[in-house]
């Protein structure tokens, strides 16, 4: 059976945008950069290519990345290619393919990282969402900026 399962190392390109479905489940999205660096030994010059990726997280990473990750820091993450597809307003037809993150990881090959625990939040899928206590994170108001239109639709669970 194929997996669809993806390892990128790079740069994040824009701060986590953290926002919340009608059901007050944390979704955090963010772009990354992943370079590329060969010699070609046709010209013997070094060659760079640089791809940019959609990321998003859900439930307690997102809030995690939401608070720990920024613009330029260094990440590896781990996840799944994903295609959404959309219309426009004028009908134009969309489509995108994004990571959607398992797991999100500081890259200490050039920086040190401290990692700090959040306290468990339930039982079950090591780490959150289930029951057994914890609290629901605030949800921000309805008019606030945090509050960008989402389609509840699109949780992947």
């Amino acid at each position: 059976m194929p997996d669809n399962s993806v390892t990128v190392v790079g740069n994040i390109t824009r701060d986590p945008e953290l926002r919340f479905t009608a059901s007050g489940t944390a979704m955090a999205s963010f772009g990354v950069a992943v370079n590329r660096r060969w010699m070609d030994r046709a010209s013997s010059e070094w060659k760079e290519e640089t791809s940019f990726f959609n990321v998003t997280c859900w439930r307690e990473m997102a809030e995690n990345a939401g608070n720990s990750l920024n613009k330029g820091d260094r990440v590896i993450i781990n996840g799944r290619l994903q295609q959404r597809s959309w219309e426009t307003p004028e009908g134009d037809k969309r489509s995108v393919v994004e990571i959607q993150a398992d797991e999100i990881g500081p890259s200490i090959r050039w920086a040190t990282a401290t990692v700090e625990k959040n306290e468990r939040r339930g039982a079950g899928d090591f780490g959150g969402g289930g029951a057994g206590g914890g609290s629901t994170p605030p949800r921000p108001a309805e008019n606030s900026p945090d509050s960008a239109p989402f389609d509840p639709a699109e949780e992947p669970f």
